[in-house]
Order: structure tokens, then sequence, then C-alpha cells
């Protein structure tokens, strides 16, 4: 019986839905699946019983569920005492998780403000997408993590919203567009687009497909892509253009350039949310001191965005 076995297993017992869960957690269903069944055989009992309609939990898997929260709520203790323990010691060090485009715009102006007042705290800063940034929390492999938030946060973390990123379009620096101050939706609506993959990174991949959506027009999807500096390669090598989140042009490529991108309606359709997320309940003096900073000077660090 493994902690993440049990912490599938508690977050299936409260959604009483595989999918819900697996989304809960950033997990694939298969593997979310593959975990509730090696629990199940390695305790030789059923959890759940399951139809086609319905998840319920059985008698044993009622028990389970709470001997497995307070099993996980002291793990929770005894880590947030231990990583206490070591900052007092005198472990000056903050583990900091970023997407890539806060980590272009948002990193450079905070950690030398932060730096300013605490010069002798070691950051460590982590760049990963949030499917991967929010496990790293949870296990404390990381105190901080600013992530674009899922549509259902894990309990287990506090989340505080921070801004909304507007978006750009990226183009081949000799494109005939790329001469415009700002564009139109309708301006690149015949262009091959250069978009992310969902299932990585929904929020991004959305912010294309939604805006064309509002618009009524289908996108032309050249190529999928993972990661926001490869997309950004690909558009500088001739391969379509990208609407990208603001801080991404702060990405150096030599040959695209970044126009705003105007559109007809304001709201949350063409910006995408950033937050702050970190273990809820845990108690980090270091973090806690980033974290002011960043509320003192938000407004001026999202100028930019």
């Amino acid at each position: 019986m493994e902690l993440h076995q049990l912490r599938c297993f508690v977050a299936a017992a409260e959604q009483l839905h595989f999918g819900r869960a697996a989304q809960q957690l950033q997990m694939l269903p298969s593997a979310f699946g593959r975990h509730i069944r090696l629990l199940e055989e390695d305790l030789g009992t059923r959890l759940f019983a399951r139809t086609t309609r319905a998840v319920a939990l059985t008698e044993d898997g009622a028990l389970l569920l709470r001997e497995a929260r307070a099993i996980l709520s002291r793990v929770a203790a005894v880590e947030t005492n231990l990583r206490n323990r070591s900052r007092s010691a005198g472990a000056r060090q903050l583990k900091v998780g970023a997407i890539d485009s806060a980590a272009a715009g948002l990193m450079p102006p905070l950690l030398r403000d932060f730096r300013a007042t605490y010069p002798d705290v070691s950051v460590l800063l982590q760049e990963e997408k949030t499917v991967r940034l929010l496990p790293k929390l949870l296990s404390g492999a990381i105190d901080l993590a600013f992530v674009r938030p899922p549509e259902k946060m894990d309990r287990r973390l506090e989340c505080e919203h921070l801004l909304m990123e507007t978006a750009v379009v990226a183009l081949p620096q000799r494109h005939a567009l790329a001469r415009r101050k700002w564009l139109a939706l309708a301006d690149i609506a015949d262009q091959p687009m250069i978009v992310p993959d969902r299932r990585s990174r929904p929020h991004s991949h959305d912010l294309t497909m939604k805006l064309f959506e509002q618009a009524r027009r289908t996108p032309r999807i050249a190529q999928l892509a993972e990661e926001k500096q490869t997309i950004v390669n690909m558009v500088a090598a001739g391969l379509g253009i990208a609407v990208v989140p603001r801080w991404t042009s702060r990405l150096a490529v030599a040959g695209v350039r970044f126009v705003p991108l105007k559109l007809k309606r304001v709201g949350a359709v063409g910006r995408l949310p950033l937050a702050a997320a970190w273990l809820r309940g845990s108690r980090d003096p270091l973090r806690d001191a980033l974290l002011s900073i960043l509320a003192k000077r938000l407004e001026s660090y999202a100028k930019g965005a």
C-alpha cells in the first residue's frame, strides 16, 4: 500500500467518479484506475462497488476512507514539521515552480525584488507545466507554484488568483502580417496555426480554440506541439503562426515577431489565468515572504501581461 495509491483512493471516494478524481489529481484515467486496482489487490478486498452508472464505497472502502484520511493528514503534518525544522536550522532555500510564460515574465522581477530583501536565501526555480507542478506541491518537492489553475483544484492545495495574461500572435518575421501594430482574429483566420496539445496544456490549447469559436471560425491547425519554446521555434521555421500568452514574447527566438491581438469583446476568452498555489495548512516563512512581496508589487508586474 503506497501513499499515492491512498491519495487516489481518497479522491475517488470523495468524488465517487473515477474520471473526475483522475482529473483532480492531474492523472490519465488509465493510470488512475491502475492505482485503485493495485490497492484493491494489495489489500485483498473490493473498495468500490462499480456499475455502468454509479460508483459506491463498499463497507471495507468506507473503513479505509477514515483511516486513509488520517494517514494522509499525519503525513502532511510530518512533512511540514520537517521542512520547518530544516528552515529554522539554517537551511535558507525556497523551491518554486512556474509555467513557462510566468518563468519568463513574472519570475525575473519577483526574484530580483525578493533577493533585494533576502540576499542569503537560495531560490531554486523549476519550469514545468501545471499538470506536473501540482503533484510536486503535494509531494513537497516544491514549496510554491505559479500555474494555470485547473477547473477543480485539489482541496489539499491553496490557490490564489493573480492576474489574467493577455494574448499575442507569434509570426515569422518576414510574414506579411508581422509589420502590423496589432491584429484582429479575422486577419489570422485563414492562417495555418500551431496549437499546444490539450492533454498537457489545456489552457493554452483552449486559448486558440475558444477565440476562434467566439468568432464562429474554425482554425486551420497545421501542427500540434507541447512546449512553448518548440511552438515559437516552429513559427520561426515558417510552419505556421501561433496565439500565445503575452509573456511568451520574452523568449528569445530569432526570426519571430509578436503582434498584439485586438479583440472585439473583452472578457475571459483571449486571456489566461495565472495563480499561485501551495500546500493548504502548511507554514513556510520564506514562501509567505515571497507572496507578500508579490502582493505589494503585483500591479507593476502585471503591466507586461
